[in-house]
């Protein structure tokens, strides 16, 4: 599944779960102060990977990928992410 953040900056990033345990940690039309944002992520994004692993035997690079980028982005901006949707 995907979903969609407006950081503080105003960018738009899609962002890649392979589970949909993010519908758990996020919530549609939610702010969230950036680092609660990227606890959230990291969260989230950890448990989607062990799922794959349990599934499949080995973990999700994918879900670590995306976690790096949106710590990445948070590096540095003040405020609150918009959480827009998911897909």
């Amino acid at each position: 599944m995907y979903f969609r953040v407006r950081w503080p900056d105003g960018s738009l990033q899609r962002c890649y779960s392979p589970s949909l345990v993010v519908e758990e940690y996020l919530t549609p039309g939610q702010s969230y102060p950036v680092p609660d944002f990227v606890a959230r992520c990291e969260n989230a994004l950890k448990i989607a990977s062990d799922r794959v692993a349990a599934k499949y035997g080995f973990a999700c690079t994918a879900a670590s990928q995306q976690l790096t980028e949106i710590v990445e982005k948070a590096a540095g901006q003040p405020g609150e992410v918009l959480v827009e949707g998911f897909e």
